[in-house]
């Protein structure tokens, strides 16, 4: 039986559940990984701050002396080097961010496949595998803008942002107050409308996410859904997702549109109020021209920063949106986190492989898909499972490698409790091919090599002598680094099958766990196969999951399921006797010998 998948059936038009949202304190261990660089850039900032507070004074300076009729000395040289130096401290300021931001994106992608591959299978099963996807590409790259649009420069900002306060209140304290209050409203306006473009910029990441696993659903069954005819309504499908991705866009862009022109407006209305007022008081002798224009220039300085802020603030709210998707993954529990393995399999298998006593198991409480199920796999033997669709057999291979734990009962692997043993080490031990004998994009040697990265070419060419596939490496010139494309493509069914198997004969495991092998197979290649299967049980056990009555009959033990339950165990001339469903079975649908 197939593992049932909850998550995969969500069409367009339903409403994105909102996750968990993050912190800025959650962001900061992905910038305080990099500190050395974000201190240095600090400080590059300072410095750039206070060249450019230095340049009105200098201004300042030179129009008195003009204004005098001085010799204006070391003024001039003065100006140029602070603008010449700032120009430099700036280009190298924004290389080191730009590269900090991509090494956050880096660290981030690493942390997150890291921790999705050792997710449960149960979370494979309930999410979206394209969504997942959009975590890792589009989520992640949100986290650059927080380094690049200028919050690290933002602090830098501060400094200028304060000292073009402090030469506005000293230069005029008056007409610094009536600019001030320009400001401050324009920050509130930020400030609340920050918390809504980090909502919407959440969701419209979700509906990214939603698009891309309708794009990947599609791909990914593009033959089937031209031979149904439906190209034409999976466009729309992914259409009407594409739309609504656009719509929460929008949603940010109208935000943002209020935000992006509160820097210019606060520019231009106080830029009005100091020519207005200020004019009228150098008319009246309050303050100089040289103090008017330098007031001018410090107001710039004291806006530009209130633009950075601004900048930043946007960025922030966007990347937190997009960190809580990713901490959404991040903070699920892994597989292994509760795990405490106390026992070893060192000393081998003992005389029983594998053991189930009243084990049940449920994907979820409403629907129980084992019950009490109990029955031994002595060690050396070939045990087969047989029983109509949906009786629990596919499940029973899942619990063996514990991509599941049972619901109770107990489940043990040479004598010993699977819950007691190192997950690595027991699959190590286990070599399993499954019903659907996925194949990974990438060479045959890929392939093979997955669970044993040290074997040898030769080794490689023997095994899959074994299972009569030798062809696919001589027919192509490339021989092992022969590609077999996007989920084995480029191979027939009944390839993609054998080259699954092979895989697993590589690891040469103690225990091989076969989910209907041989079922795209025809009639010789399933004897070639049959024959290497034959050759390869003399020394290790196996459990295969069968439908064919040449596979069973040779069985050392069979055991009969029919709805999670376990009718009877024993050899085919047994059961035939004593079990009324697999003498059915073995008369007509399940168990034939063609």
């Amino acid at each position: 039986m197939a593992t049932p998948r909850f998550g995969g059936g969500r069409r367009s038009g339903g409403s994105v559940p909102e996750g968990p949202k993050a912190t800025f304190r959650q962001l900061l261990p992905y910038l305080l990984e990099h500190k050395g660089i974000l201190f240095t850039v600090i400080g590059l900032s300072i410095l750039g701050a206070g060249a450019s507070l230095a340049q009105p004074l200098i201004v300042s300076q030179v129009i008195t002396s003009v204004q005098a009729g001085d010799d204006l000395g070391w003024m001039l040289p003065a100006l140029i080097g602070l603008v010449i130096g700032g120009a430099v401290l700036a280009s190298v300021r924004h290389y080191l961010l730009q590269r900090t931001g991509e090494s956050v994106v880096l660290s981030s992608r690493r942390h997150l496949v890291s921790r999705l591959l050792n997710l449960p299978i149960s979370e494979f099963d309930a999410r979206r595998t394209g969504d997942l996807v959009s975590r890792v590409g589009a989520d992640s790259t949100m986290l650059r803008a927080v380094l690049t649009q200028g919050l690290v420069e933002a602090i830098g900002g501060v400094v200028t942002f304060i000292g073009a306060i402090i030469a506005m209140l000293f230069i005029d304290a008056i007409l610094f107050g009536l600019t001030s209050s320009v400001v401050v409203a324009s920050m509130i306006v930020v400030i609340v409308l920050s918390r809504r473009i980090r909502k919407y910029s959440r969701l419209a990441q979700d509906r990214v996410g939603a698009l891309t696993a309708s794009v990947e659903r599609s791909i990914s069954a593009v033959r089937t859904v031209r031979a149904a005819n439906a190209v034409d309504r999976e466009i729309g499908v992914v259409d009407d997702e594409a739309r609504e991705a656009w719509t929460a866009g929008l949603n940010v862009a109208r935000i943002s549109a209020f935000v992006v022109p509160i820097s210019s407006i606060a520019m231009q209305v106080s830029f009005l109020v100091v020519l207005g007022v200020g004019g009228f008081r150098v008319a009246s002798g309050v303050i100089t021209v040289a103090q008017l224009v330098s007031f001018i220039l410090f107001l710039f300085m004291m806006i530009m920063p209130l633009g950075s802020a601004i900048g930043a603030f946007t960025s922030v709210a966007q990347a937190l949106g997009a960190l809580g998707r990713i901490r959404e993954i991040i903070d699920l529990p892994s597989e292994v986190d509760n795990d405490k393995p106390t026992e070893t399999l060192a000393s081998g298998l003992g005389k029983t492989a594998v053991s189930f006593r009243n084990v049940s198991f449920a994907y979820n409480p409403e629907t129980p898909i084992l019950h009490d199920v109990s029955f031994d796999v002595p060690t050396g033997q070939r045990v087969a499972l047989v029983g109509p669709s949906g009786s629990g057999k596919s499940t029973i291979l899942s619990l063996i490698e514990r991509f599941y734990d049972a619901t109770s009962g107990t489940i043990s692997v040479g004598g010993h409790d699977i819950r007691a043993l190192d997950r690595h080490e027991l699959r190590s031990s286990i070599g399993y091919v499954e019903q659907d004998a996925p194949v990974l994009a990438g060479t045959v040697r890929d392939n093979l090599t997955l669970g044993a990265p040290g074997a040898t070419d030769e080794e490689c060419l023997a095994v899959l002598a074994e299972v009569n596939l030798s062809n696919i490496v001589t027919r192509a010139e490339t021989g092992l680094e022969a590609q077999v494309g996007e989920g084995g493509v480029l191979l027939s069914g009944g390839e993609r099958q054998r080259l699954a198997i092979a895989r697993a004969l590589l690891m040469a495991p103690a225990i091989l766990l076969l989910d209907e092998s041989t079922s795209s197979l025809d009639g010789l290649n399933e004897q070639l196969m049959k024959d290497a299967i034959d050759r390869v049980s003399a020394n290790r056990t196996l459990i295969v999951i069968a439908h064919r009555l040449s596979t069973v009959i040779d069985s050392d033990q069979i055991v009969v399921l029919d709805k999670g339950n376990v009718l009877g165990a024993g050899t085919h001339d047994e059961l035939v006797s004593t079990v009324p469903l697999y003498r059915e079975l073995a008369e007509t649908q399940l168990l034939t010998s063609d």
